[in-house]
């Protein structure tokens, strides 16, 4: 394996971002947070379940790079912990920790304020427990959820997978949705839709899993999507992921199908990058960026395969994989990256403006096929 590694400048002015060390986390200053929209406009994951069923090791492995092994050290949540995660624009939200042990019914719990701002709930159950009681507590909680706000997006993690045989993986997944579904029949409660993941800390399922979960608050997935296929249909890419750098979750990716281990390969081509540019981007006395816009890796595997990765922006990163000899049109990629960087930037601008959206989308799918034919420098 060969690396090319481009040193990133240090005259940029983002924030230090990266995998490793650990003080490169979702950490927000006051200053950033008066310049942020306020709690209350950004829309809530919640994370529930049973007590020790992973709920704050998922959060802590996620988005504060805490070693899987650390999170054995965890006490119990006993309160409700919210984590503001304002990374991008993209991945701008509020995380809500709940107990285990959270009552419904108690009069001080307040259903309509924390499930009205709620755009998804996230339920966690310990595949390797006994899990009568944690499909009961789910179907409380969600019944309850979906009548304050039928819009929220319902997720399962069958979690601590790590432990189970693959037959018992599927067996236990299996007979979750099937107990879970049936009791939502039972209450006529047929609309409500409920994902299923399998998921464990200690390997790249829990990041593939939150990924799903991330992607539907974006409002604009489809338009990142429909950028990323006109991208690799011109460049000769096999396959596009467009990573939040932090905690390595996909924002979007092509509409081909993710394979597991192209997804792992682009994560740890990310954890290269960030740990390289720790050594050596840094001045001295550890100041200067991990990650800013001169950021660019290629990476040659032994098997004609090239990873390929640039900074979009200055928390989000584009991570191509594509054969030996699709990369000898290296100038080709390169122009079709920059009209793709600039329709990702005029994302950014426009927000939610369909009109605006739509008209990026066209402006990029006009430059690129000028590219492939030819009338690129």
């Amino acid at each position: 394996m060969s690396i090319q590694y481009e040193e990133p400048t240090l005259t940029g002015s983002y924030s230090v971002v990266g995998s490793f060390p650990k003080s490169f986390d979702y950490g927000v200053e006051e200053a950033d947070m008066e310049e942020n929209c306020t709690s209350a406009d950004k829309p809530r994951i919640l994370l529930m379940g049973l007590r020790r069923s992973g709920k704050s090791s998922i959060q802590k492995v996620v988005f504060h790079k805490m070693s899987p092994n650390e999170t054995l050290f965890l006490e119990s949540t006993n309160k409700i912990y919210k984590d503001d995660i304002s990374s991008s624009s993209f991945v701008n939200f509020q995380i809500w920790d709940f107990p285990g042990q959270v009552d419904f019914f108690d009069p001080t719990f307040d259903s309509e304020m924390i499930f009205k701002g709620t755009g998804a709930l996230i339920f966690v159950i310990d595949a390797q427990d006994d899990y009568v009681e944690a499909l009961g507590r789910l179907h409380l909680t969600v019944s309850r959820a979906y009548k304050v706000n039928p819009d929220i997006n319902f997720e399962v993690f069958i979690h601590k997978v790590d432990g189970l045989s693959d037959d018992h993986k599927i067996e236990s997944q299996r007979d979750i949705h099937q107990r879970a579904n049936d009791d939502l029949v039972d209450a006529h409660l047929e609309r409500l839709h409920l994902s299923f993941y399998l998921t464990s800390i200690y390997d790249h399922s829990i990041f593939e899993a939150f990924s799903k979960v991330v992607q539907k608050l974006i409002p604009q997935l489809p338009t990142l999507e429909n950028l990323l296929n006109i991208f690799i249909s011109h460049s000769g890419i096999e396959k596009a992921f467009l990573f939040d750098v932090v905690s390595k979750i996909y924002i979007a990716t092509d509409s081909s199908p993710v394979d597991m281990q192209s997804y792992e390969l682009c994560c740890d081509m990310i954890d290269v990058v960030i740990d390289v540019s720790c050594i050596y981007g840094l001045m001295e006395d550890g100041s200067g960026c991990a990650f800013n816009d001169g950021s660019m890796a290629i990476i040659k595997l032994n098997n004609t395969t090239v990873l390929y990765l640039k900074e979009v922006t200055k928390f989000l990163a584009l991570v191509c994989i594509l054969r030996e000899d699709s990369f000898e049109r290296k100038g080709l990629i390169e122009y079709n990256f920059h009209c793709f960087r600039k329709a990702i930037h005029e994302v950014f601008e426009v927000g939610n403006s369909p009109l605006a959206v739509s008209s990026t989308s066209k402006n990029l799918k006009g430059i690129t096929y000028a590219a492939m034919n030819g009338n690129a420098v």
